[in-house]
């Protein structure tokens, strides 16, 4: 707190000799003493009470953070406000998996028909239909060939 050398301390000591008699210089240095002692003690009592001010205020702002996160955790979990369990159906619910046509077809599989043949088969469905206006043959008798 107070820098002072050995020499500084000297002096001072000399000094004191000097200007205080020798016979009252026990009650001095007791009463210097005394002062000291009370000096420490009130610097001692003023850091504890800062410390004890210190812990309060950590106290406070440990409180208050509890107090956020707890409220926070209040407001989190409200059971009526979200469904928890959104989404869970969809998401384990049964679905066939995608076949892409990326994947090359089997050694011995038929080669797959052209474009022109599967669009083709739409159009002759329509002519039998436009046939079926002419008269029909009639069919063969079901006896075979016999005359009557």
């Amino acid at each position: 707190m107070f820098d002072f050398s050995s020499g500084e301390l000297l002096l001072i000591a000399l000094a004191v000799l000097i200007f205080i008699k020798p016979k009252d210089l026990p009650m001095v240095l007791r009463t210097v003493g005394q002062w000291t002692g009370k000096i420490r003690r009130m610097a001692g009592e003023f850091q504890d009470q800062f410390r004890e001010a210190m812990r309060e205020a950590e106290m406070a702002d440990i409180k208050k953070d509890i107090d956020e996160a707890t409220g926070k955790i209040g407001t989190g979990l409200d059971p009526f406000k979200d469904d928890p369990f959104k989404g869970l159906e969809e998401s384990t619910a049964w679905k066939p998996p995608e076949t892409t046509s990326t994947t090359p077809p089997a050694a011995d599989a038929p080669p797959a028909p052209p474009a022109e043949a599967i669009a083709a088969p739409a159009a002759p469905a329509a002519e039998p239909a436009a046939a079926s206006s002419e008269p029909a043959a009639a069919p063969p008798p079901a006896g075979g060939d016999r005359a009557a």
